[in-house]
């Protein structure tokens, strides 16, 4: 079963620190924890309290605090609702968790029913799912039957395929996202190994 420290660290890589660029449909965001969507996270009081003082942003990376709270949001808000730990292969765990934090939890789970209804050779593995973004007990059964008959590697490949093409559907009918491009594109890894 997949854990969480891995995955959190891996998408944490592609979330940086503190940024507050007008162009991001999120505003304000820590850690890729978007204040517009996220307002009530209990991280923006500290973060309110330390732009007062000296050494901002660069002094949030020295509050301890401040760095558990973005652990458990990121652990309640994605890794739970995407059920991380029944999830049977590390890899495609972490991601889902990347994929949600970037584009939110029914994206990314639909991403998933997606990408196992045309890998299950017409429906000889397992019926097609709905896709309907809800990660529940048919979804997970459906992972765990094509992975007794595939590699993760292929069920991955499908997923950033997925995540490509919603990156340029978005550029594509907002080019003011395309400033976004290329950190977008670090999180599409086709050639997983």
């Amino acid at each position: 079963m997949a854990n969480f420290n891995p995955a959190f660290k891996r998408t944490l890589v592609h979330e940086g620190e503190y940024v507050s660029d007008p162009r991001d449909r999120g505003g304000e965001t820590y850690k890729g924890i978007a204040r517009r969507r996220h307002p009530g996270w209990e991280g923006w009081a500290r973060i309110d309290k330390a732009k007062r003082r000296r050494g901002f942003p660069a002094s949030l990376r020295s509050d301890a605090a401040l760095q558990a709270e973005v652990g458990n949001f990121y652990r309640r808000t994605f890794w739970e609702p995407l059920q991380g730990d029944a999830l049977p292969d590390q890899a495609i765990a972490e991601e889902l968790f990347d994929s949600a934090v970037n584009m939110g939890l029914t994206r990314a789970t639909e991403f998933l029913q997606r990408a196992l209804n045309v890998l299950n050779r017409g429906g000889k593995l397992y019926a097609d799912l709905v896709v309907d973004g809800d990660l529940g007990s048919k979804t997970l059964a459906a992972l765990h039957a094509y992975l007794k008959k595939d590699p993760a590697e292929l069920l991955l490949k499908v997923l950033n395929v997925l995540q490509g093409a919603h990156y340029i559907q978005l550029m594509t009918q907002s080019p003011v996202q395309e400033a976004f491009a290329r950190g977008w594109f670090k999180r599409v890894e086709i050639d997983v190994a």
